[in-house]
């Protein structure tokens, strides 16, 4: 993969470009702000749980890890968070974020570069309430421990990443979820609902982001 290029979006939080590939890790309008919306206040904070399981496909810059530790140590929550990642960012772009600044939460330095440099394949307890095990690969070929009550969706859009969006890749999630698990994704396009119905989850489109008219929430029946 490319070197992805560090730019500024409009909340100014950071995200990255890949060059030639036409993708970014996060919407130009706001990356915290996409983060916040799409994961934390359509998928954390909807379950109402305060022990949750949580699968992410897509580390990245590990804003949603970040987002979803903020939220446990504000609430008092217990997360076990599982993310599988098969390009993971070299030291250069992860020091390079803004993340902290723009959270105001320079308490959080440490933990944010511990969640990078951490052992893969092995659960990592963060703080207290966050525990995290980073899995290297591809969401098609490993192995899940299952039991997840919320699933991050947030691999690269469908163009760039077809065969991330298939009904078995989705098929697999549903296998390793509890009942009542939510799925959330910033993307809502016809081959991602139908792709997920197929699967087994019901179905909704939400409203979205600035700059994102819809995203989707998917609930295990």
């Amino acid at each position: 993969m490319m070197l992805p290029e560090l730019f500024i979006t409009e909340d100014g939080s950071h995200s990255l470009s890949i060059p030639g590939l036409n993708v970014t890790y996060h919407s130009k309008h706001g990356a915290i702000q996409e983060s916040v919306h799409v994961f934390i206040e359509s998928g954390l904070k909807y379950l109402i749980k305060k022990q949750v399981s949580v699968l992410e496909v897509g580390f990245g810059t590990g804003l949603n890890a970040l987002l979803t530790l903020i939220e446990a140590e504000k609430n008092d929550l217990q997360i076990v968070f599982d993310v599988v990642e098969l390009y993971p960012l070299d030291n250069l772009c992860i020091a390079s974020l803004n993340y902290l600044s723009s959270l105001k939460a320079p308490q959080l330095v440490e933990a944010f570069s511990h969640m990078h440099a951490c052992d893969w394949e092995t659960a990592v307890k963060i703080s207290g309430q966050f525990a995290l095990r980073k899995i290297r690969g591809d969401i098609r070929y490993v192995e899940l421990t299952g039991g997840y009550d919320l699933i991050y969706f947030d691999a690269f859009d469908p163009v760039a990443q077809p065969e991330l969006w298939t009904v078995d890749v989705f098929r697999k999630i549903y296998d390793v979820s509890k009942p009542g698990c939510v799925l959330v994704t910033y993307c809502s396009k016809g081959i991602v609902r139908r792709a997920l119905t197929d699967a087994g989850f019901s179905v909704v489109k939400i409203a979205g982001p600035k700059g994102n008219r819809e995203i989707v929430r998917a609930v295990k029946k």
